[in-house]
């Protein structure tokens, strides 16, 4: 049995490499990286938690791939040699609300702030443990893919209404396309209108992990409700807390 590492934070047994309990198994992934250990060793550990995975070396190779195969999810490199994961997932938005997980080995918080705006579900810096990559995989997948979640009855409030079982919004008489954790994020700040939620709350409870103690991803998704429900949004910032919905 020997190491494989993935960083300087990476040191992995291959006896870590053993089938799981299969609950994503046949789910289909497009991982989208240029460098092709990288590629090799995601999909090694994708497969044998049962995930179906095709590769792309490229963004434009990505887009066609993305096209022909309608992924349930993508595992997207930012740096890539044609065009870069930000255009790839602005792309991939103008068709498709497919659920986005972005690595990159830039650490700047802007770069964060930028993938989350365009509709990214979750962003990874490298290196990174691929079991922690699995794992949200696993949390993102679960959280958009409405057989995995408990269906509940429709909410309505403030001239919003949600739908759970259908993955719909409407807001102001007209349909209001949101990403699936700009759904889930709604759907949590609805059903506990009134109270003051803070940012670690949110985190926890529609993220379903600490999201390594970065808050900033909170107030992304908060801004890109307030843009898409307008006026009706209904979203008010607690100063010192967080946010609630008050309808």
């Amino acid at each position: 049995m020997h190491r494989v590492k993935t960083g300087p934070d990476s040191d992995i047994m291959d006896g870590d490499l053993q089938p799981q309990d299969g609950i994503m198994s046949g789910t289909s992934v497009l991982l989208v990286e240029d460098e092709k250990n990288i590629a090799s060793f995601i999909a090694m550990y994708l497969r044998k938690e049962g995930f179906m995975v095709e590769t792309a070396g490229s963004g434009s190779e990505g887009i066609v791939r993305a096209g022909k195969m309608t992924p349930q999810l993508i595992i997207l490199d930012i740096m890539l040699p044609d065009m870069d994961g930000f255009e790839v997932c602005r792309r991939l938005r103008r068709e498709s609300d497919v659920p986005i997980i972005m690595l990159t080995a830039r650490d700047a918080p802007t770069d964060k702030v930028v993938g989350l705006e365009l509709g990214a579900d979750d962003y990874m810096t490298k290196p990174f443990d691929p079991r922690e990559l699995v794992a949200r995989v696993k949390s993102v997948l679960r959280r958009v893919n409405p057989q995995a979640r408990e269906v509940s009855s429709p909410v309505t409030a403030g001239g919003i209404t949600l739908d759970p079982g259908r993955h719909e919004v409407s807001a102001g008489g007209g349909d209001v396309k949101l990403t699936g954790k700009e759904f889930d994020l709604l759907h949590y700040l609805m059903l506990n209108a009134g109270l003051a939620l803070s940012r670690q709350q949110l985190l926890q409870q529609v993220w379903g992990y600490d999201f390594a103690g970065d808050t900033r991803t909170v107030d992304v998704h908060i801004n890109q409700l307030r843009k898409k429900l307008g006026g009706n949004a209904g979203i008010e910032t607690v100063r010192g807390i967080g946010y609630k919905f008050v309808g």
